[in-house]
């Protein structure tokens, strides 16, 4: 039976000076993973150590994920990092100490060709995901581009926005489910999508913190249901993907974003070993 998650022709690889990625080969799953944004440089760095052991010690390459500003808060009022450049400055410095990849999302034009020099994916936010000048510009940078399916988007929408990339003259997408709208405040996941994303021809991501999202349910801003990350994670790794994302914290009652769809950090190596195992049984 043919589910569209076999090796594919031409998989994503990311070579850095300490390691090569590869997402599409059929032989190993991916994890983004990192604390939402830079609250305070220190947590993040410490968080990486962490996630750094627990992926070393089961095998699963990691790419840091830590957003450098949040553009899209509900409310002014609401945190979105120390400022742009500071913030990159210290990405820049966390991903030396660690001798990690970084990925990091854009959502302007004239951020693209800055932080490109210090990040190795570019991710394209969901809201974000139609916009073409932000893709085109995003493309010309040669860099791994994760695209995050709007969540007003069905999943073969993504052919036509992955190939304003392709005729930028970049290739090197990876299509990444983070839920969809289902009436006010709630987010589903069609787990069905992951195989027909995957059948475009480029390697799927899973988003499973995002995903747990109830967008705007508190009037300032988002909540969730935390507890639903390792569900999903389960339920997408049984289906077959490429790699998984998610937003881990030491403290997610105390995160200054999203917080309320965080994976608490001492939970994460249990939930690491079980997709681990699932992987290995089916794939």
């Amino acid at each position: 039976m043919n589910t569209g998650f076999g090796p594919l022709t031409k998989p994503v690889v990311l070579k850095t000076p300490n390691e090569t990625i590869t997402w599409g080969d059929g032989k190993n799953f991916v994890l983004f993973a990192g604390p939402d944004i830079i609250e305070d440089e220190g947590m993040v760095l410490e968080t990486g150590k962490e996630i750094q052991r627990i992926t070393k010690s089961l095998g699963i390459p990691w790419i840091l994920k830590c957003s450098f500003d949040k553009a899209n808060r509900q409310s002014a009022t609401s945190f979105r990092g120390p400022g742009a450049n500071s913030a990159l400055k210290s990405l820049e410095k966390i991903k030396g100490e660690l001798g990690c990849a970084l990925l990091t999302d854009v959502h302007e034009t004239i951020q693209v060709k800055e932080t490109a020099e210090v990040a190795d994916v570019l991710q394209i936010p969901a809201f974000l995901s139609r916009q073409t000048d932000l893709l085109v510009e995003t493309a010309k940078t040669g860099k791994v581009i994760h695209i995050k399916k709007g969540q007003f988007l069905a999943p073969w929408d993504m052919k036509a926005i992955a190939q304003k990339a392709v005729n930028a003259g970049n290739d090197k997408i990876l299509l990444c489910e983070r839920g969809t709208t289902f009436g006010y405040n709630r987010l589903i996941n069609d787990m069905t999508g992951l195989v027909e994303m995957r059948r475009l021809g480029f390697p799927v991501i899973m988003d499973c913190t995002h995903s747990t999202q109830l967008p705007g349910a508190t009037g300032e801003s988002s909540g969730g249901r935390g507890e639903m990350v390792w569900p999903l994670a389960r339920a997408a790794m049984a289906v077959g993907v490429d790699g998984i994302f998610l937003e881990t914290h030491p403290n997610p009652e105390k995160a200054l974003c999203d917080g309320p769809t965080s994976l608490p950090l001492k939970n994460l190596e249990a939930v690491l070993t079980n997709l681990k195992k699932i992987w290995t049984t089916h794939f």
